[in-house]
Parts: C-alpha cells; structure tokens; sequence
C-alpha cells in the first residue's frame, strides 16, 4: 500500500496527516518531505494526525523520532493526535508516549500550542 502525506499550515505550526502505510516502502519519501517543510516554512511546532494512518514499522517511529528531535532543537514541539489503536500499540511499546504528547484531535493538539484559529 502507499502513503499520503496532506501538509497544512496554522501560524507557526506545521500540521501533517498521514493516510495508509508508514513503513520501510514510504518512510524516506515521508521524512524528505517533512525536512524540507521545516527547512523551508522554519515552523517551531508540528502536529501529526495518525487518524487514517494504517500501519507503521520501525521506520515510521523512526521518521517520527528524528522529527522529534529536529523540532526539540529548534524550541519547538511534535505532537501525536488521533491514533488508532494498532498504531498506538506499537508507539506505547517504543516508549514514544513518554517523550512526544499525545492527543485526542487535532483541535486539543493545536490547543495545547494556544494557535488554534
């Protein structure tokens, strides 16, 4: 299966949706696009919407993780909203949940960052 990523911009914050496989077919695609959002949009915050993402690997934690880590060292944030349940199973046993917050939608997401508009 493939990959759509859908980009949309509020203020600072980059908010990106993804739809069907996060996975070692898709994920360097994934994590070129999203470099080159932050590179080019210099946004501080990014919420990810994993609502009809289907299934993630390894490599999926591992395009979520280096984002993590761009953002942190930039002051910024990710944030994670809208996981499904095998997703989410997969995200709490690689202990992402300890470091990267968690909502239910994209409003709470973007609420906790106060640019909602």
């Amino acid at each position: 299966m493939s990959l759509r990523t859908e980009v949309v911009h509020n203020r600072n914050v980059v908010i990106v949706r993804l739809t069907g496989e996060l996975d070692h077919h898709t994920s360097e695609d994934v994590r070129l696009k999203l470099d080159e959002v932050l590179l080019k949009e210099n946004s501080h915050h990014m919420v990810m919407n994993l609502e009809t993402l289907t299934f993630m690997d390894s490599s999926g934690i591992g395009v979520l993780l280096g984002r993590y880590k761009q953002l942190k060292n930039r002051g910024g944030k990710l944030i994670l909203c809208h996981i499904d349940s095998p997703v989410h199973k997969l995200l709490e046993l690689s202990g992402l949940f300890k470091i990267i917050d968690v909502y239910d939608d994209e409003v709470r997401a973007l609420s906790s960052l106060e640019v909602v508009s």
